[in-house]
Formats: C-alpha cells, structure tokens, sequence
C-alpha cells in the first residue's frame, strides 16, 4: 500500500484550495531563505471582523483558525508548486484578537495546528506560540504566520 499523498489527504478532508490571496500591504506573501519558507501573516477567509469572547466563541474562532490554516496552505502551493515539497512544519505563531479576560488562545490557535497535523501527518508537528491581541488588521479575529522547511 502507497502512502498518502498530501493531495490525498487534503482530498479525504474535502478542502479544496483557494487561490493565494495577496498581502494586505506592501510586503512578500513569503520569503525563502536557506531551506526555510516563511509565510505572512494571514486570516481567515470571507474576512471576519470581531473579537474572540465578544463577538465570536472558541469554537468559532477554532474554526477561524483552521480556515487560516487553509490560506496558509493556498499561499504554500502557489509559493511550491505543490505541496509535497514540504518537508517538516517548523512553527505557528497565532494572534487572537480577543477580550482581555479571554483564556482560551490555545484552543483557538488549535484548529491550525490540527490542519497542519490532519494535511502533513508527522512533518505537521511544529513549535508554536500563541498571543492575544487587542486589536488586528481589518478586525480579524485571528492572524497566524508560519514558517515551513523545505525541499529547495
């Protein structure tokens, strides 16, 4: 039996990738440098605006987080090509636009770190952090930027 690719994977998950959405300003959607892609900033799709423990639950902003994940992934493949040159997820880093008596960061930032785990199996493992915000661009109630090792 063959190992599942990460098409395969994805195709199991029923995500279809979108296109790379551009950067916010004027920045690079990633940089490459010495084997390691890091990739911008990004939110959500259909750009929501809120915080988290006010305008949105944890288990709404899990979600956030894992269509975050998703655009990350976009950003990936037109970056690579594809995205079995992913060698190893290296780190998340998540910002949670949130109440300041919000507690549940982790879980929020969970549903990219699952994604990452659900599409690269043992090379989604990666260091992460997680920060809780008063406020973010456009009002997004997440931003994660990530960094990927890969096939050069």
């Amino acid at each position: 039996m063959s190992e599942q690719t990460v098409m395969d994977r994805l195709e199991a998950l029923g995500i279809v990738l979108p296109n790379a959405s551009e950067p916010a300003a004027k920045y690079a959607n990633f940089v490459e440098v010495n084997g390691l892609l890091f990739v911008s900033g990004k939110g959500p799709s259909g750009k929501p605006s809120g915080k988290l423990g006010i305008d949105y639950t944890t288990d709404e902003g899990y979600q956030f987080a894992r269509q975050t994940g998703i655009e990350i992934l976009a950003v990936l493949n037109s970056a690579l090509g594809s995205l079995e040159k992913v060698k190893r997820v290296v780190k998340i880093q998540g910002f949670i636009n949130a109440d300041p008596y919000f507690e549940e960061h982790h879980k929020v930032l969970n549903g990219c770190s699952d994604l990452m785990l659900d599409v690269f199996g043992e090379k989604g493992i990666h260091a992460r952090s997680v920060l809780g915000a008063v406020s973010l661009r456009d009002n997004l109630p997440v931003i994660v930027d990530s960094i990927f090792e890969i096939e050069v």
